[in-house]
This record gives C-alpha cells, sequence and structure tokens, in this order.
C-alpha cells in the first residue's frame, strides 16, 4: 500500500471576508465527498463579502495537552504527590524547556480516582499541533516526577484526562487545541436577500434546534448544526489529522436579534487542534494549500498556526449560518441537495 492514495474532491472557496485577528480576503480549501458542502459554505463566504468588517475572528487561547497516568498504594499518597507536584511547576517548565526550543509548560492540573493520580499538562507548542511534543514531554515530566515521588509508579503516558479524540467536557472547560471565535453582524435586509430568511427565524430555530434539540440528544458541551462537515473538509485539504474533528466539533453557535432584524451570528470553537508543521504537511497538496493560505509566511512562532485556526474557525461559521438559514424554509435543504448532487454542480 506504500505510495497510494485515496482522492479526495477539493474545490477552493469563498473568499471570506475577514477583521480581528487575520484581516482581509481568503479563499479556503474543503476536500469532502458531499458536494453540496461548497456552495454551502460559498453563500456565507459571500455574505461575509457584503458585510464590512466581514467574520470577526478572535483566537481566545491556545495549547496542548497530555495527562499521564500515576499510580499509589493509597488516595492519600496520591493526593500528596498531587499537591506536590503542583507546587514544584516552575522546576517541570524548566524540564520542559530545557529539551525543546519551542514547547512551554502552561498549567499542571491533577485529578485523584481511588489509588490513580492523572496529572494533565498543557503546553504551548507554536505551529505544530502538538500531538508529539506533548508526549515527549509528557515523557521526561514522568522520569523526574517518579525520581521525585518513589511512592508513586507508572501508569500511562496517556491517561486519557488530556483527552484526545473523544468527546469529553474538560478539553472545553480547561482548554486543548486552539480556542477560537468567529462571529458577524448580518444587516436585517442581507439575511432577508442572501439568506432568504430573518434573524428571528434564524435566532428561534438555533434555540430549539442547537441548544434544546443538542441538549435532549445529550450532547457534550456541544451546540451547533454541522461543524463537523467544515472541519474535516479542510483538516483533509490542509494536512490536519482528521479524527480531531471529534474533539473540534463540541463547538456552540450563539445568535441574536440586534437593532431592528440584524443578526449577530457566531461560532466557538473551544477545542480546534490545527498545525502548519509536522506530520502530512510535507505532502506537495497540503504545501500548496498552506502557502495559499497565507500559512507559510516567515512569521513569529505560532502564527501560522494561529492564523490557520481562524481561517477554520471562519469557515465553520461560512458553512453553519448557510445551513441554518436553508432550515428556516421547509423544503429547501433537500431540494438544494437533490439539485447539486444530481447535476453534479457546486459554484462558489
Amino acid at each position: 500500500m506504500t505510495g497510494e492514495f485515496t482522492p479526495v474532491p477539493t474545490r477552493w472557496v469563498g473568499p471570506l471576508r475577514l477583521s480581528g485577528d487575520v484581516v482581509g480576503e481568503q479563499e479556503v480549501p474543503l476536500a469532502t465527498y458531499e458536494s453540496p458542502l461548497w456552495p454551502s459554505v460559498g453563500r456565507g463566504a459571500r455574505v461575509s463579502r457584503l458585510v464590512d468588517d466581514g467574520i470577526r475572528v478572535t483566537v481566545v487561547d491556545e495549547r496542548m495537552t497530555r495527562s499521564s497516568l500515576f499510580t499509589a498504594v493509597d488516595a492519600a499518597t496520591a493526593v500528596r504527590a498531587g499537591r506536590d507536584i503542583r507546587g514544584r511547576f516552575a522546576e517541570l517548565a524548566a524540564t520542559v524547556a530545557a529539551q525543546s526550543r519551542h514547547a512551554r509548560l502552561l498549567d499542571v492540573d491533577t485529578e485523584v480516582v481511588g489509588n490513580l493520580l492523572f496529572v494533565r499538562f498543557a503546553l504551548s507548542t507554536c505551529d505544530a499541533s502538538g500531538h508529539n511534543m506533548v508526549t515527549l514531554a509528557a515523557e521526561s515530566l514522568m522520569t523526574q516526577i517518579l525520581q521525585w515521588h518513589p511512592e508513586l509508579e507508572y501508569g500511562s503516558i496517556s491517561g486519557n484526562y488530556c483527552s484526545d479524540k473523544k468527546a469529553t467536557a474538560v478539553n472545553g472547560i480547561l482548554g486543548r487545541g486552539r480556542n477560537v471565535v468567529a462571529d458577524i453582524l448580518i444587516p436585517a435586509e442581507l439575511v432577508e436577500s442572501q439568506l432568504r430568511s430573518s434573524a428571528a427565524r434564524i435566532v428561534e430555530l438555533n434555540t430549539r434546534k442547537n441548544l434544546v434539540g443538542s441538549t435532549i440528544a445529550g450532547a457534550l458541551r456541544s451546540a451547533n448544526a454541522h461543524y463537523a462537515n467544515m472541519l474535516l473538509a479542510i483538516f483533509l485539504a490542509t494536512g490536519q489529522d482528521a479524527a480531531n474533528i471529534v474533539e473540534g466539533s463540541q463547538g456552540i453557535t450563539w445568535a441574536e436579534v440586534r437593532g431592528d432584524g440584524d443578526l449577530y451570528f457566531s461560532c466557538t470553537l473551544p477545542t480546534l487542534v490545527v498545525g502548519t508543521v509536522g506530520n502530512g504537511k510535507d505532502l506537495p497538496q497540503v504545501e500548496e494549500a498552506l502557502t495559499r493560505l497565507g500559512c507559510r509566511e516567515d512569521r513569529e512562532p505560532g502564527e501560522n498556526a494561529r492564523r490557520l485556526a481562524a481561517l477554520v474557525a471562519a469557515t465553520v461559521l461560512c458553512g453553519e449560518l448557510s445551513l441554518l438559514a436553508a432550515q428556516t424554509n421547509p423544503g429547501e435543504l433537500m431540494t438544494s441537495h437533490l439539485q447539486l448532487e444530481r447535476n453534479g454542480k457546486a459554484t462558489r
């Protein structure tokens, strides 16, 4: 199987108009078999170009995590060790800095379950998504901790309190990956002419579907229509670890009626795991995509990945806005899918 590839249809959509942490207009690549996604995101992108500030993107935080598992003879021993570990943060941070030019320790959190001690390390990883970087750091930190505390024993390099590629609450609360918010204020006339809806109808649907519907379904820190669609498409096009859409799609869509029928619309993605360097980024098509996205520029470490995260969040907003608007109109969603998939057409 060496050297074989599975082709995924890819189109560049947009451009999206952006402000905030990324300014300007930028097309984005979407690799997907779901061809209606291209015009759907394209409609959101078109709306962004008709608004002066376009989509505002704000990178709130960024970190990658690895939780290591230690075992003790009992809970009291685990608790004492956990308190000491947190109290020696500066020494742990020095260990990380000594072995890496880019990784920096940001936080250490602990949880005790019976005689099990979970230690969650959070690190900044610059332009890398950071999976390997945090695992390497965790190995060194575990060695140091076991030297300090011979009463502890090795449990696992990863204890699932990280939490990687799983739908958990801890990532949204403590952070993992890039935390990004994309929002837009759309005048009432544009909501009507471009989205064939109104702010009131979109707000009502978002509350009933995304907030209430997701709650009765038992969604975990997730209230959105289809973040995963846009995430997978842009992840595949830019060489990301596609499995990270599991936590990446745990985001919240929020909408409000403003003024005389204007629509405030936002997408919050608290666990967006993306990078511009590392495994998969050396493939020719990925290199071309990242270059075209402006994520191969000579910037301060971390800035290229920050730009990519902001572009991903803005793309999610475009697709989310378009789908919710379509679902305010009976029959529009199915009719659009049938027309586009049967005709094989998808426009910008």
